[in-house]
């Protein structure tokens, strides 16, 4: 199966899902929704296969393709996956579905098409796929930029209040990043010899002060699609007003884009500059743990506080990517993972509850566990899932990214601890204010309040626990796929492990 085109196939296989599900009738929203899950499923399916068919100890990048596309300026549609891209890819494979479940009825709460809604969820599935399996500089540019569209379309049609507003203003954000990118990418097939091909950048010999330059084009435009501090600011209005399956994957796996740029693109292309922004970075991630965290504590939207709390979380990943440890890296790695996994499941739950009380304000809930506990109780669960309770998948990530970072940076490592203890209070502060306490009287009064998770909901749901609570106590299967590709990713930058690795015993240690 190695020679099977998996990624082009999975690329191009939700488009087609989506101009099918686009041109069902109107009047049988039914058979769009089915279709587009039957669609999602196969993707799923497939990506199992290619999991399985991929060898850890191969060759770095695996299920390479390439076809020509514009000869003359060096474009190819060239496709290629490592660890970091596979496990970003089942990450898509594993959501899309089950957010086209908890989905089903966002489309005609807002009185528009429903085809159309679940259209757009394929594109965009379409897109993101695309985006993590590029191995072409251009074909990259082209994803990034193209992923913008369905999602605008999602949040600005189908979203809540301000979705106008959040829409622009998430789509200008990223157009701007867009063209620092396209700058760069410019830059850097002229100097290096007028090819997009990754392989061949990799191997180019760039001066120091242009390779400074790109550097910084390339990871503004990540800084800003991460986001991290100060360019965060879109995140919270785009997340606050997104339906919540949406926002589940612009949290979840859009987001994921920014920081698998930066491993794939900046550190590998840009050694030196990268090393040389590093102190910089490490910064900017630091302060928006703490600075995401505390904003968080004060939110009164649910939606918004999950928006913030994914803000301090891509801190940690920032950090992890930028220690330049193999442990760090690879807890960075398993972070996007795991952090798509708990928010992903933190934003369903929340949408769940929003639709039932019809407000996302936390002042209008209070002891909704008396009315609702399966859904409460699973709250509470991705709640301790995103501020990394041992036992859940998150924990093992961010573990890895402070150990790997002490080793090298002691104050960043000290201080990037402080946002364990907001995260435990913004998210119990959450959950008692929501699901504990005293019942509020108004919940009594609305008859959704008083459905809990119906069968539709749990198959949403119990996936993502299953899989959080699995990770958490055996990481080994994705860790195995991730570690080769950062040891490479450090070994780009020219760059060793201060301390023993994992599996070294003390007496080995102390020689």
């Amino acid at each position: 199966m190695s020679n099977f085109p998996f990624l082009s196939v999975l690329t191009v296989a939700p488009l087609v899902g989506a101009l099918v599900v686009a041109f069902l009738p109107r009047h049988r929203p039914e058979l769009a929704k089915q279709v587009a899950f039957a669609w999602s499923l196969l993707v799923l399916v497939l990506s199992v296969v290619m999991w399985v068919s991929f060898n850890a100890g191969g060759d770095r990048f695996q299920f390479r393709e390439s076809y020509s596309w514009i000869p003359n300026w060096g474009v190819s549609f060239t496709f290629a996956a490592d660890g970091i891209a596979l496990v970003m890819l089942m990450l898509i494979a594993v959501l899309v579905p089950l957010v086209i479940l908890a989905s089903w009825h966002d489309a005609e709460s807002s009185k528009r098409s429903v085809p159309v809604y679940f259209a757009l969820l394929l594109v965009l599935e379409c897109t993101m796929i695309g985006v993590f399996a590029a191995a072409d500089v251009f074909l990259f540019y082209v994803f990034f930029e193209v992923m913008l569209v369905p999602m605008y379309f999602l949040i600005g049609s189908y979203g809540g209040h301000q979705r106008q507003y959040a829409a622009v203003k998430f789509f200008l954000y990223s157009l701007v990043g867009g063209l620092f990118m396209l700058a760069a990418v410019i830059g850097l097939w002229v100097v290096g010899g007028k090819t997009f091909d990754w392989q061949a950048l990799s191997q180019v010999d760039i001066s120091t002060g242009t390779e400074r330059w790109l550097f910084l084009g390339f990871f503004l435009a990540f800084a800003i699609k991460a986001p991290f501090f100060p360019f965060h600011t879109w995140l919270p209005d785009a997340g606050g007003a997104a339906p919540a399956g949406a926002a589940a994957l612009l949290v979840g796996v859009l987001d994921k884009v920014g920081t698998f740029g930066i491993l794939r693109y900046c550190l590998p292309l840009f050694p030196e500059a990268s090393k040389w922004f590093a102190p910089w970075a490490l910064a900017l991630g630091v302060i928006g743990i703490i600075y995401a965290a505390l904003l968080a504590v004060g939110q009164n939207d649910l939606k918004r506080l999950v928006s913030y709390t994914s803000i301090a979380h891509f801190g940690f990943i920032g950090v992890g990517i930028f220690a330049f440890t193999t442990q760090a890296g690879t807890g960075a790695v398993l972070y996007m993972l795991n952090h798509g996994l708990a928010t992903g499941l933190l934003f369903l739950v929340v949408g769940m509850l929003i639709a039932r009380r019809g407000s996302a304000l936390i002042s209008d809930f209070g002891g909704a566990g008396k009315l609702v506990p399966v859904l409460a109780g699973v709250l509470f669960f991705a709640g301790l899932a995103s501020l990394a309770l041992p036992g859940t998948a998150p924990f093992i990530s961010e573990f890895l990214v402070l150990i790997g970072t002490f080793t090298v940076n002691k104050p960043v490592a000290v201080i990037a601890t402080l946002g364990i203890i907001l995260a435990a209070a913004y998210v119990l502060w959450m959950v008692q204010r929501t699901t504990q306490g005293t019942l509020n009287p108004a919940l009594t009064e609305v008859d959704g309040m008083r459905k809990d998770l119906n069968l539709r909901e749990k198959f949403v749901v119990a996936p993502l626990i299953a899989l959080i609570v699995l990770l958490g106590f055996y990481p080994k299967p994705v860790t195995d796929v991730i570690n080769p590709a950062v040891q490479a990713t450090m070994d780009d930058i020219g760059r060793t492990d201060p301390a023993p690795s994992v599996g070294v015993t003390v007496q080995e240690a102390a020689k």
